[in-house]
């Protein structure tokens, strides 16, 4: 079986995962931090918005089950990417919503996907979702990891 990466940013880690692990093809997710200037940084410091780093959800999938395409499909669906650093109540550069590429396939998709949505007037404004290279992901605490399943959550605020 194939398996791929796909890196996401769109506010509060904790809802952002529990959609995205629903997603049939996704393997694995992970939250965690990344796009920062700072190393092993904590959920502590990251709150801060002194580190640079997004909160994110790692994605391992199967590309043969689900495409990167209907990937980044969901991911604008479950955040507002006009928002600039804030979705909902939450705000700082921590919670920007940008997309991690892990290779130049998955770039010029995140490109793509913008400029279609744009064009489309799906959303109320402009996009501001930043598209950056991955570069070192985090694993946040335990403690975050599948957060709301462990409290019998299925939502939060998101």
């Amino acid at each position: 079986m194939a398996k791929a990466k796909a890196t996401f940013a769109a506010g509060c880690f904790w809802g952002v995962e529990a959609r995205l692990a629903e997603i049939s093809g996704v393997l694995e997710t992970a939250v965690g931090y990344e796009g920062g200037t700072s190393n092993n940084p904590t959920y502590k410091d990251v709150c801060t918005d002194q580190t640079g780093h997004a909160e994110v959800v790692e994605v391992t999938f199967d590309p043969s089950r689900v495409s990167y395409d209907a990937l980044l499909d969901h991911f604008f669906a479950l955040h507002d990417p006009t928002q600039l650093n804030r979705q909902g109540p939450d705000w700082g550069t921590q919670y920007r919503s940008v997309i991690f590429t892990h290779d130049d396939e998955q770039y010029r998709e995140a490109i793509a996907k913008i400029a279609e949505l744009n064009a489309a007037g799906v959303f109320r404004g402009p996009i501001v979702t930043l598209v950056e290279p991955a570069s070192m992901f985090w694993k946040a605490e335990e403690y975050h990891q599948r957060y709301l399943e462990k409290r019998g959550m299925v939502a939060c605020h998101i």
